[in-house]
């Protein structure tokens, strides 16, 4: 006997072997709702949903699953189902056993009509600098949106005029037959002709050409936050693109927020990194250096004596906002050596009388020293 390398139905549809009709139906309503090709973006979700609707096919008809509890995947009748699929694949009316609800989510539309249909959100990107985060600021942007067209109220017909849609007799939405893999399903689908809206234009609209949509110059105003992340979407409800044919709810706006470079700050959270680099001498000496602040003060930076490359220094509580912490952060210096391009002959007569006093006294024996102690 050949094995059939198919999943067991009951296990596919996730139930016992004694699950009651009404079990049954429950497993494959949920599954088919995660599954349906329509509507998931899982990877393989077809091949899924064809393998749930072949174990649902069987096991919802009696003769078919009585068949299949005695013989399993190799039942009598040679057919590519292991003897269940009659030849002529399976026939399931998929809107009778998920719901209208299930296809009014996926289209948009309540009882089939448009009511809740939406229009897309927009997404625009603004720059603003890092003073402006903060600090927070006001910010003014002029752009073009869609708009519903004055002239037809957004439907896109001449003086608000529709009629019911021929094609689908104002329900917004159609039944088809397709055929997916070897199984033949009913399936409804918004409806071509009208876009859902189960109205057509008696007369298109001139202004709008019909779309129900104008594009028109609009000034935005909005808050920057002190302390707003780099990414963060400000959104502005019902200033999308309008609802199809003017049918629904407008879509939102969101205000997708970018931050300019700063000459010298790198931002961390709500902390401000900085490099500074600094000469040989600076370090071994110490210094202070002044820079311009984003809170408008000076930011002064005290370098110690003998400091080395690569050590940081922290000034509190002079970085950015904390949008959580209701605080503010940190500058962090990193200190740097700067080590110059080119030396002229006088500088460089000067490092070599100051090499010998400058270097550390039997380095080279030191060093000789810990990679024989390491060793042993």
């Amino acid at each position: 006997m050949v094995m059939s390398d198919k999943r067991d139905y009951y296990e596919v549809l996730g139930v016992e072997k004694n699950a009651s009709e009404g079990d049954l139906k429950n497993a494959f309503r949920s599954l088919a709702r995660k599954y349906h090709p329509d509507r998931s973006t899982e990877d393989g979700a077809e091949d899924k949903f064809k393998e749930i609707q072949e174990a649902y096919a069987v096991l919802s008809d009696q003769e078919k699953r009585a068949q299949y509890d005695r013989f399993g995947h190799n039942g009598p009748g040679g057919s590519p189902f292991g003897g269940f699929g009659g030849g002529g694949g399976f026939n399931i009316n998929l809107e009778d056993i998920l719901g209208g609800d299930f296809f009014s989510s996926m289209f948009g539309g309540g009882g089939g009509r448009s009511s809740r249909r939406r229009g897309n959100d927009i997404r625009i990107r603004h720059t603003v600098s890092l003073q402006d985060i903060y600090s927070g600021s006001s910010e003014e942007v002029e752009l073009e949106l869609p708009t519903p067209c004055d002239a037809c109220d957004g439907t896109g017909a001449e003086g608000g005029e529709t009629q019911t849609c021929p094609d689908c007799s104002g329900q917004g939405r159609v039944r088809m037959r397709q055929q997916v893999g070897p199984f033949v399903q009913d399936v409804v689908r918004e409806c071509p002709t009208c876009n859902g809206a189960g109205q057509t234009a008696a007369h298109s609209c001139s202004p709008c050409d019909g779309t129900g949509q104008t594009m028109k110059m609009t000034t935005l105003r909005f808050s920057i936050p002190a302390g707003t992340e780099e990414g963060t979407r400000l959104r502005m409800r019902s200033r999308g693109q309008p609802a199809p044919k003017g049918k629904g709810q407008q879509g939102d706006l969101f205000i997708e927020i970018e931050v300019e470079e700063h000459p010298w700050f790198e931002r961390s959270g709500p902390d401000l990194i900085m490099s500074l680099p600094l000469g040989y001498a600076d370090l071994v000496l110490g210094t202070t250096v002044s820079l311009d602040h984003l809170d408008g003060k000076n930011l002064t930076i005290k370098v110690p004596a003998g400091t080395n490359s690569g050590d940081t220094l922290e000034i509190r509580k002079r970085g950015l906002p904390g949008r959580r912490s209701g605080g503010r952060g940190d500058v962090i210096v990193l200190v740097k050596l700067h080590m110059p391009k080119k030396v002229d002959k006088k500088s460089k007569k000067a490092l070599q009388e100051l090499r010998s006093s400058l270097a550390p006294k039997d380095l080279i024996d030191r060093i000789k020293k810990d990679a024989s102690d390491r060793r042993s």
